[in-house]
């Protein structure tokens, strides 16, 4: 059976707090008010749009959706978990378009050069690259995600009668599935050279040990391992590490699609000796809707075949048109073209918050047990680990929540009451519970799977603000940039309300 999920250090901070801060329990608004106050962080939610209830609640279907009432109560924050399919816009990033396009205006083709705000757009991505990476020179800002991971395929899927094959989660997010398909049929080879990798029966989080053993088993035939970092559908965040040592010892090349990855974990690829990564940036690191994406190569590779691209070029001499290509150093080596300057800006916004984040010294991890496995987030990935913990502690106090006990251990006890039980309406937790095998995203499985729909239109008329994925999960993400305990507190309340309310049939 696989390990008992280890919330303990967590569970123990949040009871000290709860003794000092003098509240009755964890679901009391005392409680998350002093949690909130007493968050180092706490003030970079100011520096972010927050969505208003009257907005997120305006498009809710009108068979029974109220909208806010009360007075002033449309224009409340909403409560906003869906920073893990677009993250929140960074106050910042108008008034930085806005400066890029008045240098546009007044200074024409002159703004590569000479730029009034000090970012001369032929140099525009080298703003951004020093806080994607321990060593720049391995990180590119380009293209979209999965052109990166096309780009990245050419180079390192060089399939031969031998080893061939591509491994990676199943259910994977479709374009990564589309992509590593069409590079199959591109070289001639079956689909059988497809390798998915599921979970056990029964099971939402694939296991370690099974990963590992198809990698000892197939490795010989395997060309490119390629997993999701972070799961997008069940928020498994995968040993990264394991993976790629396991992987490299059998001669495979191992890369990782790191959309649901970066800016919610800490991501240490050179360390852990990954060879490839790619990503997007309108998640988690808040640049907006499809914003410019990146891509990570290690400096081993220096020398790898690649496509061409005049942005590529060695800087040098890249404006003197020279017939033969020179690549630049590292990742940016694989670039094609010049990015985008208006996308570029829109993520340097966010990225300067989170170099802010970055200033504010974390709490040790004395007791060692919550490893964040790296330390490139420092009190992000705390605070991220104990919002999250607080709010999967509210949700399994719920009288809906049942223990997904096929994955948890046999000698787990199910929570669901008679009275849930004879509604048939309930909903259990299939991210991993333990903090070092997953992000901010709490995904929820409902049953029946067909309540999901009515539940998450009626959180949305209460101003709460999730992700569905159907056919029965609300992906929840309360990302420590800016959500706060009071949101998960509110959130676990809502979802009660509604699931209650699905209990009864009641409108709300």
């Amino acid at each position: 059976m696989p390990a008992r999920h280890n919330t303990g250090p967590v569970e123990t901070r949040l009871a000290r707090s709860l003794s000092a801060s003098g509240a009755a329990s964890l679901a009391d608004s005392k409680f998350a008010t002093y949690l909130d106050q007493n968050d180092k962080l706490a003030d970079l939610r100011a520096q972010f749009s927050i969505p208003n209830k009257r907005t997120v609640c305006a498009s809710t279907p009108g068979d029974g959706a109220a909208p806010p009432t009360g007075t002033g109560d449309g224009e409340q924050e909403s409560v906003y978990l869906a920073g893990n399919s677009l993250g929140l816009m960074p106050k910042r990033t108008p008034e930085l378009l806005s400066q890029e396009l008045q240098v546009w205006s007044t200074s024409g083709v002159l703004g590569h050069t000479d730029h009034e705000y000090g970012r001369p757009w032929v140099k525009i991505d080298e703003q951004v690259t020093p806080f994607l990476a321990e060593i720049q020179s391995e990180v590119a800002c380009m293209g979209t995600l999965t052109g990166n991971l096309h780009t990245l395929f050419t180079s390192f899927y060089q399939p031969t009668p031998q080893r061939y094959k591509i491994m990676y989660e199943g259910k994977a997010f479709p374009s990564d599935s589309y992509a590593f398909a069409s590079h199959v049929a591109l070289h001639d080879y079956p689909p059988s050279s497809l390798l998915p990798v599921y979970p056990r029966e029964g099971e939402h989080a694939i296991r370690t040990e099974d990963i590992l053993r198809i990698i000892e088993e197939e490795g010989d035939s395997i060309a490119v391992i390629c997993f999701g970092a972070v799961q997008y559908y069940s928020g498994q965040w995968f040993d990264m590490e394991a993976i790629t040592k396991a992987g490299r010892a059998k001669g495979c090349i191992v890369g990782f699609d790191c959309a649901h990855a970066v800016g919610n974990v800490p991501l240490k690829l050179h360390d852990w000796g990954v060879d490839f990564a790619c990503w997007c940036s309108y998640k988690y690191l808040n640049a907006g809707p499809g914003g410019i994406a990146g891509l990570f190569v290690h400096e081993r590779w220096e020398d790898r075949k690649r496509l061409h691209g005049w942005w590529g070029h060695d800087k040098a001499t890249r404006f003197a048109m020279p017939s033969s290509y020179t690549p630049l150093p590292g990742a940016a080596g694989w670039q094609f073209s010049n990015p985008s300057v208006l996308d570029v800006v829109a993520l340097l916004a966010s990225l300067q918050i989170f170099d802010a984040a970055a200033h504010v010294l974390p709490r040790e991890l004395a007791d060692g047990h919550v490893s964040p496995r790296g330390h490139v987030l420092g009190a992000l990935r705390e605070k991220s680990v104990d919002l999250t913990g607080y709010l999967e502690m509210l949700l399994r106090s719920s009288k809906y929540y049942r223990d997904l006990s096929s994955s948890e251990g046999a000698d787990q006890t199910a929570s669901t009451s008679a009275s849930t039980a004879a509604a048939g309406v309930t909903f259990t937790i299939i991210t991993p519970l333990d903090p070092a095998q997953r992000g901010c995203q709490l995904s929820l499985l409902f049953e029946p799977v067909e309540s999901m729909d009515w539940i998450f239109d009626r959180m949305r008329s209460r101003g709460v603000l999730g992700d569905e994925r159907r056919p029965g999960v609300i992906r929840f993400a309360p990302v420590p940039l800016y959500n706060t305990y009071s949101d998960a507190l509110r959130a676990a309340q809502a979802l009660d309300e509604c699931l209650a309310a699905y209990e009864s049939r009641e409108v709300i």
